[in-house]
């Protein structure tokens, strides 16, 4: 009975041993596998890192013939000016558009832009530099982006996180003094121009 009883326990460490060591076996196989390349693992994928969006860089101000020393700013009625609402807040296309005018800028029309933006706006094409920066000039916080219009009009889009126009006394705009480019710009012949995008609703301003 002994002897059959050890047989037996020798039978199933055997069988215990067997298995463990096909485990293993097969173990060190797959690893060498996936070491080797033969097979992918979900750890051997590239991890997908979402990259950011890099901000157009913003021109710089253009020589202006007869400004030796910089551009000047623009006489507010010579600029025309669109002003569309790019936020989920309402009425901020209308209350800018009214201090705008209220200072003598030409505001052609308001509406709403089909997309949102998060800062402020201004767009314009290289005819309308010296205007978008006169234009800058009265809002806090607001980007220069340049498109690919052809005319020298320039829309400002209100964005979730506008600032109010400063008040009149706060704009650092004299017409005998040169104009200072924003920091980190570059030419206008350095920028690729975002294509123009056309508005969801524009109203035209009575004349």
């Amino acid at each position: 009975m002994r002897v059959a009883r050890r047989r037996r326990e020798h039978e199933r460490q055997a069988v215990v041993f067997g298995l463990l060591i096909a485990f293993l076996l097969m173990a060190a196989l797959g690893a060498l596998a996936a070491y080797s390349g033969a097979i992918s693992t979900p750890f051997s994928r590239p991890v997908y890192t979402p990259v950011a969006a890099v901000p157009q860089p913003e021109p710089c101000l253009p020589p202006v013939e007869g400004q030796p020393d910089g551009a000047l700013p623009v006489a507010y009625e010579k600029i025309k000016v669109r002003v569309f609402n790019a936020s989920e807040t309402g009425g901020v296309a209308n209350a800018n558009a009214e201090v705008l005018e209220e200072r003598g800028f030409n505001v052609t029309s308001t509406g709403n832009m089909n997309s949102q933006v998060e800062e402020s706006e201004l767009r314009f094409g290289t005819k309308g530099i010296t205007r978008a920066y006169t234009v800058a000039a009265q809002i806090p916080d607001v980007r220069l982006v340049l498109d690919d219009r052809k005319g020298a009009s320039v829309d400002l889009l209100v964005g979730n996180r506008y600032s109010p126009p400063l008040d009149e006394e706060q704009v650092l705009l004299t017409a005998d003094t040169p104009m200072q480019d924003v920091q980190g710009c570059l030419a206008a012949d350095e920028i690729t121009p975002i294509p123009a995008e056309k508005p969801a609703q524009a109203v035209k301003t009575a004349a």
